[in-house]
Formats: structure tokens, sequence, C-alpha cells
């Protein structure tokens, strides 16, 4: 694994636990944690634009709820689709 998965992945820890919001910093923080160690390169530049995606949609999307725009099928959000926090 060279430096800039490395960086890749410290930046994804990061951005997971310090949402803005308690309950998504613990559930992303939690998510993250989980897989990061797991996932090829491909699902962890999906991972980091996952969560550029706004907490309220993505709560809205955990809970199955609408969105206010379609979220990408990939491994990812079929991992944090499946997620038991």
């Amino acid at each position: 694994m060279g430096p800039n998965i490395d960086q890749l992945k410290k930046k994804i820890i990061y951005r997971s636990n310090y949402r803005g919001t308690k309950e998504m910093d613990k559930l992303l923080g939690k998510f993250v944690k989980q897989y990061i160690n797991d996932l090829q390169e491909e699902d962890l530049i999906d991972l980091d634009k996952f969560l550029n995606i706004d907490d309220t949609n993505l709560y809205n999307f955990y809970k199955g709820f609408d969105t206010e725009f379609e979220i990408e099928n990939n491994n990812i959000t079929l991992l944090f689709k499946n997620f038991k926090y």
C-alpha cells in the first residue's frame, strides 16, 4: 500500500468521525472502522465520495427514507445499507 492509500484512509477516518452531528459521527465512524482495512482502492475512493454527502441524506439513505438525490449503487452503499450499528 502506497502513501496515497494511507493518506486517503486517514482522510476517510477523520471525515467519518467529525461529521457535524454526533449521531452520524458514531454511525459512520463505526462503519468505517469496521470496513476500512478490507476495502480495495476503488472502494476507498467510493467511500471518500460517499462521505461528501450531507448527514441528512446519508441518514435517510441508511434508514430507507427518500433522499434529495439518487445515491450511487456500489459496494460501499451496499455495505452501509446493510450495516448494523
